[in-house]
C-alpha cells in the first residue's frame, strides 16, 4: 500500500498501535504496523531506557512516541509544580472517600510517599524535556493529545524532520490543529478508550476530512472502537489514511495490563466501557468498576477533581486495588479498571500483538475484496 501517510512514516500498512508498553510497540512494528510508545508517565531518563530497548528489539522498523501536553489544566500558567505541592491541595473529603472505597474492598491503603521534587502528573515541562530525549533515538512520529501541541513541540518535529500528529474529538479542534501546523490528524471518536469527546467515529472522520480540506492536505487517521481489519477498511472507505488503535492491544500478553484486567476485558460488553472523570479529572473512557460507579453515582461522592489533581488520588488507589486483586481479593477485583474503549465488546481472547497485526491485514484485504466483488457484480 502506498500513500502520503505511508511515505511519511516509512510503512506499508497504515495500522498505528498506541501502547504504554514497549513490548507491544516493538512487536507491532516488527509485524508490519507502526508502534507508538505512550510516554506520558516518563521522564527523560526513563524514556531513554525504554526507547533504547525498543531500538534493540524492533529490527530497524519505524516507531513513534506519544506524549500528553494538556492545553487546559488546573495548574495552567504555574511553573515547576511538584506532585508534593499538589497533594496539599487535595480536599479532605476526596481523600476520605478514596480511603473508604479501598477499606470497603479490604484493600490496604497505598504506601506510596510522593517524592518532594517529582513533577505534577501531565507536567508540560517534563513532557517537552522527554521529547528532547526521545529525539536521541530514530523515532518517526511524535503525537500529542488534549489540545494543540505547544509551539516548541511542533518546532522540534520540523527541526528533526519528524511528523507531528495530534488527536482531536471535534471538527473545530481539527481546524485549530491544522492551522497550528500539525502534520497528521487523529480523529478519535467517543468510542475510544482514554480521553475522548462525544462524537462517534463514523461521524467524526468524514466531518474532520471535509473541514480541513480547504486549509491544506493533511492525512487523517481514524480512531475509536477500531478492533478489526474490517473496521479499518470501512474507515478508509470514508477517506481516512489509516487507523490509530489502542484498546485492541490491551488484550495481548505483551501489554502492561494485568491478567485480572485482561480477564475482565474478555467478559465485558461494549456498555461496560464508561466515559467518566474519576481517573484523570477529564472525561476518559475506561472499564466500569466499583471505583467508577462510586465516584460517579454514590450520593456522598465529592465528585472528581480537575486535572491533574484527580490522578494523585486515583492512580495510587487503583494500583493498590490491582495488587490486592492479583493476590485473590474478589472485592478488589471488582474495583480493577483501566482505560479501554467500547470495542472491548469485540475482545474474546488473548492474542499476541504480532498475531493481531496479521489478523488486521487479512481482515482488511477480505473487506476490500468483498467491496470490489460488489462493484464487479
Amino acid at each position: 500500500m502506498t500513500s502520503q501517510l505511508c511515505d511519511m512514516l516509512g510503512i506499508e500498512f497504515p495500522l498505528l498501535a498506541f501502547s504504554h508498553c514497549r513490548d507491544v510497540v516493538a512487536a507491532v512494528s516488527r509485524a508490519g504496523g507502526f508502534g507508538v510508545f505512550g510516554a506520558t508517565a516518563h521522564t527523560p531518563e526513563t524514556v531513554r531506557e525504554e526507547l533504547k530497548w525498543i531500538d534493540d528489539h524492533v529490527d530497524g522498523k519505524p516507531y513513534g512516541i506519544d506524549v500528553l501536553v494538556p492545553e487546559n489544566m488546573a495548574t495552567r500558567g504555574e511553573g515547576s509544580v511538584t506532585a508534593a505541592a499538589l497533594e496539599a491541595r487535595i480536599p479532605e473529603a476526596h481523600r476520605h472517600f478514596a480511603e473508604r472505597l479501598l477499606a470497603d474492598a479490604d484493600v490496604p491503603p497505598p504506601a506510596e510517599p510522593v517524592s518532594r521534587n517529582r513533577a505534577q502528573p501531565f507536567d508540560p515541562e517534563t513532557a517537552l524535556r522527554t521529547l528532547e530525549a526521545a529525539f536521541e533515538h530514530p523515532i518517526r512520529l511524535i503525537a500529542n493529545a488534549l489540545g494543540v501541541p505547544p509551539p516548541e513541540m511542533i518546532a522540534m518535529g520540523k527541526q528533526h524532520g519528524v511528523p507531528v500528529a495530534a488527536l482531536v474529538g471535534a471538527r473545530e479542534h481539527a481546524i485549530r490543529q491544522v492551522e497550528a501546523g500539525v502534520d497528521i490528524i487523529v480523529a478519535q471518536g467517543t468510542e475510544a478508550g482514554g480521553h475522548c469527546g462525544e462524537v462517534s467515529t463514523l461521524v467524526l472522520v468524514p466531518e474532520v476530512i471535509k473541514a480541513i480540506r480547504p486549509i491544506r492536505e493533511v492525512p487523517v487517521l481514524a480512531a475509536g472502537g477500531i478492533m478489526t481489519g474490517q473496521q479499518m477498511a470501512a474507515c478508509m472507505a470514508m477517506g481516512a489514511a489509516g487507523a490509530w488503535t489502542g484498546s485492541v492491544w490491551l488484550a495481548t500478553p505483551e501489554s502492561e495490563t494485568s491478567p485480572v484486567f485482561r480477564e475482565k476485558m474478555i467478559a465485558a460488553s461494549s456498555r461496560d466501557a464508561v466515559r467518566v472523570r474519576s481517573r484523570t479529572g477529564k472525561p476518559a473512557r475506561q472499564l466500569k468498576s466499583t471505583w467508577t460507579e462510586n465516584w460517579e453515582k454514590s450520593p456522598d461522592s465529592p465528585g472528581a477533581l480537575p486535572m491533574p489533581l484527580m490522578s494523585l488520588i486515583s492512580e495510587k488507589s487503583l494500583r493498590a486495588a490491582d495488587r490486592a486483586a492479583e493476590a485473590g481479593n474478589d472485592k478488589a477485583r471488582d474495583m480493577v479498571t483501566y482505560f479501554v474503549g467500547q470495542g472491548v465488546g469485540l475482545v474474546d481472547s488473548v492474542r499476541g500483538a504480532g498475531a493481531v497485526v496479521q489478523d488486521f491485514k487479512e481482515e482488511y484485504l477480505e473487506a476490500v475484496e468483498r467491496m470490489n466483488s460488489l462493484l464487479a457484480d
